[in-house]
C-alpha cells in the first residue's frame, strides 16, 4: 500500500459510510497521521455549492444533468483539493468514482462508458487505493433515513436502492482492494474491522 493512499467509503443511503469515515478520521487524528477528508458531492467551497443544488428537494434534474453536476463537483474537488494533496496526505473520501457508476449507470441507466470517460478526463490516472463498501438491508435503510433530515436522494424507492446496491457489488466483485462491510451488524464490531484494516494498510 502507498504511504498516502486514497481511501474511499461507498454505499447507499443509511449504510453507515459517513459514520465509519468519521471514526477513521478520528483514528488517524489520534495517531497523528496527516490526512484530509472530503465528501462527494461537496468538499471544496464550489463543490459544496453544487451539492446544495443537486440534493435540494425542490430540484428536478434530468439524469444526464445530474451526472454532469456530480462531475462538475468532482472536478472542483480535484482541482482545489485532491491534486495538491495526492501522495502528500492520506485522502479519505465519502463517496467517489464508484458512486457515480452505481447511481448514474446501474440506478439511472446512463451510459457507463461516458461516466468512465468523464472520470478519466477529470482525474487523469488517479484512482482509489482501497474502498470500504458498506451494504445495508432495505429495512434498516428506511429506518435510518427516517431519523434524519432528508435530501432529494433520500426519497427514491426500494427498487432503485436495490439496483444501486447490486451495482456496487458488481463493481467490487473479485477485487482485492475492496472490503465489504455489512452495516446490518453491530456498529462497534464493524468499527473494529475497519480500524484493523486501516492499521494494516498504513502499517500503524
Amino acid at each position: 500500500m502507498y504511504k498516502y493512499p486514497i481511501i474511499v467509503f461507498e454505499g447507499i443511503e443509511g449504510s453507515g459510510k459517513s459514520f465509519h469515515i468519521k471514526k477513521v478520521e478520528q483514528h488517524l487524528k489520534n495517531n497523528k497521521i496527516e490526512h484530509i477528508k472530503l465528501r462527494e458531492p461537496g468538499g471544496s467551497k464550489n463543490s459544496e455549492k453544487i451539492r446544495n443544488i443537486i440534493l435540494n428537494k425542490k430540484s428536478n434534474f434530468n439524469s444526464l444533468t445530474d451526472l454532469l453536476l456530480y462531475m462538475a463537483a468532482r472536478n472542483e474537488n480535484f482541482q482545489s483539493i485532491i491534486k495538491k494533496n495526492y501522495k502528500k496526505k492520506i485522502i479519505l473520501i465519502d463517496r467517489f468514482i464508484d458512486s457515480t457508476i452505481a447511481y448514474q449507470h446501474y440506478g439511472m441507466g446512463l451510459d457507463k462508458s461516458l461516466i468512465i470517460k468523464l472520470n478519466r478526463i477529470i482525474l487523469k490516472n488517479i484512482k482509489p487505493d482501497f474502498t470500504f463498501l458498506n451494504i445495508v438491508s432495505m429495512k434498516n435503510l428506511k429506518l435510518r433515513v427516517s431519523k434524519r433530515q432528508k435530501n432529494r436522494y433520500d426519497n427514491f424507492n426500494s427498487h432503485f436502492y436495490n439496483k444501486v446496491q447490486k451495482g456496487y457489488l458488481k463493481i467490487s466483485k473479485n477485487k482485492k482492494k475492496y472490503m465489504i462491510i455489512n452495516s446490518n451488524k453491530n456498529i462497534n464490531f464493524n468499527i473494529k474491522i475497519i480500524k484493523n484494516k486501516i492499521n494494516n494498510l498504513l502499517s500503524i
